[in-house]
């Protein structure tokens, strides 16, 4: 495997693609631009679910961090599968390389194994920017009510006006870019494959397929571009911000608000690009 960087675009309609939990959920945006953000940890998170889901957590594809686990018992598998014994000096590696193998999301975005039972630390290869919108977003926020309280004293408190206020949050519409790369050396050792490399394709591109929820409606969400960039070579035959750069998102002339991905022009300027480097666009 060679190195590898890419790009991927995604929108949000009338949606709240991340909210900022310390914010009371609202949407997350860069106070000084007013740009939109989506963390990487939210878009990994998405990867992990729809691998899960689609791979129904068997080895090689189980998911380490998923709902409801507990990280130690993971951990306990390894040494219990290979008989380890926690006072040898080599079982942490041992048990190391036994959880990349069984664990999808630990070969591909690393883990730290440190914790109680130790199977040590592994740095994945696959890494992933905070995804930024191209322009900047409106926080909008809505009262919604509930036709239920919660409890009897609630009830008895409205005197028969079981009514109850909430608020929800969207942005109206954003497309968001991430970055990604690929790093071959970091692949060697934490054995991230070919296989591995279509497994994640297939994920980014299907991530919001199965992602709906009050806050993300069905269809509010959708990846619209993904493109790889290959190198020919483990080190790389460019910088990856040139090749990034070679992505060209702009707003067309006669928009003045944004409400689609039809109101951008994307261009790849593949002429731009050094030898050695092969564009490859996944069909999303």
């Amino acid at each position: 495997m060679n190195k590898i960087d890419f790009i991927l675009l995604f929108d949000a309609l009338d949606a709240n693609p991340n909210g900022d939990p310390d914010g009371g959920n609202l949407p997350r945006i860069d106070a000084e631009t007013g740009h939109g953000l989506v963390t990487d940890v939210c878009l990994k998170r998405k990867v992990r679910n729809y691998v899960q889901l689609t791979r129904a957590c068997e080895p090689p594809y189980d998911i380490y961090v998923k709902e409801k686990a507990i990280l130690n018992d993971q951990h306990d598998r390894a040494y219990k599968a290979l008989s380890l014994d926690e006072k040898d000096a080599s079982a942490a590696e041992q048990a190391r390389k036994w959880m990349c193998t069984n664990f999808y999301d630990i070969r591909t975005f690393g883990a730290v194994m440190t914790t109680g039972v130790n199977c040590g630390q592994v740095r994945g290869p696959v890494q992933l920017s905070f995804a930024r919108s191209q322009d900047p977003v409106t926080q909008l926020e809505y009262a919604v009510t509930r036709c239920a309280v919660t409890t009897q004293k609630e009830a008895i408190a409205q005197k028969g006006d079981n009514r109850t206020m909430g608020r929800k949050f969207t942005v109206p519409y954003a497309l968001y870019m991430a970055k990604g790369v690929v790093n071959p050396f970091l692949a060697e050792q934490t054995g991230f494959g070919d296989t591995d490399l279509e497994v994640l394709k297939e994920a980014l591109v299907h991530m919001f397929d199965f992602d709906a929820s009050a806050a993300r409606p069905a269809g509010s969400m959708a990846v619209r571009r993904l493109i790889f960039f290959n190198h020919d070579s483990m080190l790389g035959n460019a910088p990856a911000h040139k090749l990034y750069e070679a992505v060209e998102v702009t707003l067309k002339p006669d928009v003045l608000c944004p409400r689609s991905i039809s109101d951008y022009d994307i261009l790849i300027k593949t002429d731009s690009l050094p030898a050695g480097i092969t564009v490859e666009e996944i069909p999303c």
